[in-house]
Formats: C-alpha cells, sequence, structure tokens
C-alpha cells in the first residue's frame, strides 16, 4: 500500500520568498478607469491630446501675447503713412544673433513670429484667434448635434416599427442632400458668418450621430435589466434616457472625437470658398484663402494656418483611436 502522508501546519506556513506583488494590469478596476489605463498607454492617442491641449492654450491665451488686434493695421505716423504690409516672420534678437546686418525697415525692432499679411495686420494673432473661432464653431455645433442625434436615434431604435421606418427614411433623404446645395440654399436666406457656418453644420453634423446611437440601442433593448425596469412600470422616456443612455456614452464619444475634426474642416472649406467667415474676423479657413491669394510671392502667409489645421485633424483622430481601441472591450461585450 502506498504511504499516506499527513498534513501539517507547516504546509500552510506563507511561502515569502516568492514576489507576490498584485499585477496592477489585471487589479479589480471600475471600467472608466480602465479605459483611462488603456488610453494612457496609447502613445499616439496621448500625443494628440497633446497637440490639442497645447493649440487649445495657444488659441484662448495666444492673441494676449501680442500687442496687436486681429484686425489692427499695423502702421508708423498719422494717417497710417507706413503699414506694416507683407512683412515676413522676424524676431530682431535672433535675427542680430546670427546676423551682422540688422533689418531695414521703419519696423526693424518689432516682432513678429509669423509675419503679417497683406495689410499689415499680425498674422500671430489672426492665426489663433482664427483658431479659437474654428474649434468654438466646431465645439458648439458638435455639442448640439451630439443632443438632436442621439435622442433621434436612440426613439428611432426604441420604439421601432413604423415609427422608427418613418424616421430612417428622413434620415435617407437629409443625408442624400448634398452639403453643398444646404450651403447654397442657406446662403441665399442667410447673412455670410459664423451663423451660416453653425447652422449648414447643424444640418448635416446630426445624422452620424443618430446612426450610432439607434444601432446601440437596437443591441440593448433587449437585454434583461431593459425587460426589468418594463416590469417594474418604468416610463418609456425614463429608459431610453436613464437606462440606455449612459450604456452608449462609450461609442457616442468615440463618434465625437472623430465628428470634431470634420466639423472643423467643413467650416474651413466654407469659409475658404467664400461663405464662411466674413472680413474683418478671421478663421483658418479664411486665413488659409488669404494666404492661398499670395502663394506664389508671400508663400509664408499660408503655412501657419495650415500647419495649425493639420495638427488639429492628426490630433483629433490620434484621440479618436485612442478611444475606440480603449472602450473595445466594452463595445464587444454590449
Amino acid at each position: 500500500m502506498p504511504e499516506i502522508s499527513t498534513v501539517t501546519n507547516e504546509d500552510f506556513v506563507l511561502d515569502v520568498s516568492k514576489d507576490l506583488t498584485t499585477d496592477k494590469n489585471f487589479a479589480s478596476q471600475g471600467f472608466w478607469k480602465g479605459v483611462l489605463t488603456r488610453f494612457r498607454k496609447n502613445k499616439r492617442a496621448m500625443t494628440g491630446l497633446v497637440i490639442i491641449l497645447v493649440i487649445f492654450v495657444l488659441a484662448v491665451f495666444g492673441p494676449m501675447l501680442s500687442n496687436y488686434g486681429y484686425k489692427e493695421i499695423i502702421s508708423i505716423g498719422s494717417g497710417q503713412d507706413v503699414v506694416a504690409k507683407s512683412l515676413s516672420p522676424r524676431i530682431p534678437a535672433l535675427h542680430n544673433l546670427f546676423s551682422s546686418s540688422a533689418y531695414q525697415d521703419a519696423f526693424a525692432d518689432r516682432v513678429f513670429l509669423f509675419g503679417t499679411d497683406s495689410l499689415g495686420r499680425d498674422l500671430w494673432t489672426r492665426v489663433w484667434y482664427g483658431a479659437r473661432i474654428s474649434l468654438l464653431i466646431a465645439f458648439v455645433t458638435i455639442l448640439i448635434d451630439m443632443l438632436i442625434g442621439m435622442s433621434y436615434g436612440l426613439i428611432s431604435g426604441y420604439f421601432g416599427q413604423a415609427l422608427d421606418g418613418v424616421m430612417q427614411r428622413f434620415v435617407e433623404i437629409s443625408n442624400s442632400i448634398p452639403r453643398l446645395v444646404i450651403v447654397g440654399v442657406l446662403a441665399t436666406f442667410m447673412p455670410k458668418g459664423v451663423w451660416l457656418v453653425i447652422v449648414a453644420l447643424l444640418l448635416t453634423e446630426w445624422i452620424g450621430m443618430s446612426k450610432i446611437a439607434r444601432a446601440e440601442m437596437l443591441k440593448i433593448k433587449g437585454q434583461e435589466y431593459i425587460m426589468a425596469s418594463k416590469t417594474l412600470g418604468a416610463k418609456n422616456f425614463r429608459i431610453i434616457f436613464s437606462d440606455v443612455l449612459p450604456n452608449t456614452i462609450g461609442p457616442v464619444i468615440t463618434q465625437v472625437m472623430f465628428s470634431i475634426p470634420t466639423a472643423i474642416f467643413t467650416e474651413a472649406f466654407l469659409s475658404f470658398v467664400g461663405v464662411g467667415i466674413v472680413l474683418p474676423q478671421c478663421s483658418i479657413g479664411s486665413l488659409i484663402e488669404d494666404g492661398f491669394n499670395n502663394i506664389t510671392t508671400l508663400p509664408y502667409q499660408i503655412l501657419p494656418p495650415i500647419i495649425v489645421l493639420a495638427l488639429l485633424m492628426l490630433a483629433f483622430n490620434f484621440v479618436g483611436d485612442g478611444l475606440r481601441e480603449a472602450l473595445a472591450p466594452r463595445i464587444e461585450d454590449m
């Protein structure tokens, strides 16, 4: 017969020689904490977030760092005798450090980081003021579109049947109308400016948000906790906005991150073709238009707004990709 081993108290002594530290990657944590952990590990997403924060800070405080207003024509003398027209970017102290010759004009001691435009306005101030306008239009538009699109999609997906059919036919008709046609019609009845751009974006950007919200509603509305809420007598709109809405925040946030660069680019395009921001106000698009008119003789004027626009587009797409990857485990489980 095999020998039967006896169990003693020494068999239950903790072996302190082994590393018993908790693996933080697999430690129990909340959903949003896990999303933040995965997002912070994404180098591209963090790079995009830093770029967005830097541009946002410069858009808010950049014009304050200059001594000139965004519509101020810089001149010397009474009656604008000498105007700082089309000056190249310059920093006199840095120029004097590496060159023995000083600037040979009336503005030799002035600092113009981005130069001046053809009318004599400081491009540093105008670029960051324009970025402020473009970001403001994009964020206001996307916030309102998110509210409209989410409400529309959730209601359509929840009630379904005939109401869903009618609402989705309206979405298809709205989505089939080209954006330029909508802008052309609005330009007939509205003056050019910020409100024309906002209304044009409001009429077009909500559709993608409503499709995301409707798809999430169709996934969720058959789950057990929704059935339990109905059994307990919860009203339809309470179920939609209290039970379903919190569980669709992840995909909606991702959609918002991809919609913001689209709104910024659309605003830039509308301003570039002349139906957006009206002078003397400026935006990224209007500055690109001004620079494009002088691109063969004064190419430096178009570079700052183009670089800011490109960085914003890339940064928001990086952040959107990072959020989508961070939220992917939760989206797959829904």
